[in-house]
């Protein structure tokens, strides 16, 4: 499996581009908003990637963060939910806002995306709202660990980053960053990812 991939720009195509390293052009399938911060970069790029092996060919999806190539895996782990699609949604949702479309169960966000039905849409928040609950979160004995937003449900928040590939330590300590400036769940989310991002 190819986890990423280092290299320059070779060629911008319609659904993604060519990255060339050590003489080898990979053709990478990307959304339409990582596309776009690549047509114009000279510079060595880094993208995570997923390997796709099917009986007739090997497709390659690349994503400039690990945030997005985690949202991706997760939705294609959903029935009806094919990397085209899993595409289609990244390309008009960031990471940030299709985690607060789940949450706040907006649908009409998420069918935005071309290709992506009502039923659809309503099953992805279903499947992934559950998956962030699943985490069995905050609970635990060391009670330096647990982190409390007055009148709000965090654990949800440490699911949403956990699911995305962050540790437990680091979704605590992040919401530990931003539990003052919060009014809402959306905002717990919203402010974390921004505090994990600039890393």
């Amino acid at each position: 499996m190819i986890y990423f991939i280092k290299g320059y720009i070779e060629e911008v195509i319609e659904d993604g581009v060519v990255v060339e390293n050590n003489d080898i052009g990979y053709k990478i399938h990307m959304s339409y908003r990582d596309i776009q911060k690549l047509e114009k970069q000279s510079e060595k790029v880094k993208i995570y990637t997923y390997q796709q092996v099917r009986e007739d060919e090997i497709l390659l999806y690349g994503f400039l963060n690990k945030e997005e190539l985690n949202i991706f895996k997760m939705l294609i782990s959903i029935s009806g939910v094919g990397p085209k699609a899993a595409i289609s949604i990244l390309s008009s949702l960031s990471a940030q806002d299709f985690i607060l479309a789940v949450i706040a169960n907006n649908e009409k966000a998420i069918v935005k995306a071309q290709g992506v039905g009502k039923k659809l849409a309503q099953r992805i928040i279903l499947e992934l709202k559950d998956k962030f609950k699943d985490y069995e979160l905050i609970q635990q004995e060391n009670n330096d660990e647990i982190v409390t937003v007055e009148g709000i449900d965090e654990n949800e928040a440490v699911g949403a980053l956990i699911a995305l590939g962050y540790t437990r330590k680091e979704a605590l300590y992040a919401i530990s960053k931003v539990s003052k400036d919060a009014t809402s769940i959306e905002d717990i989310i919203k402010l974390s990812l921004r505090v994990l991002m600039k890393g």
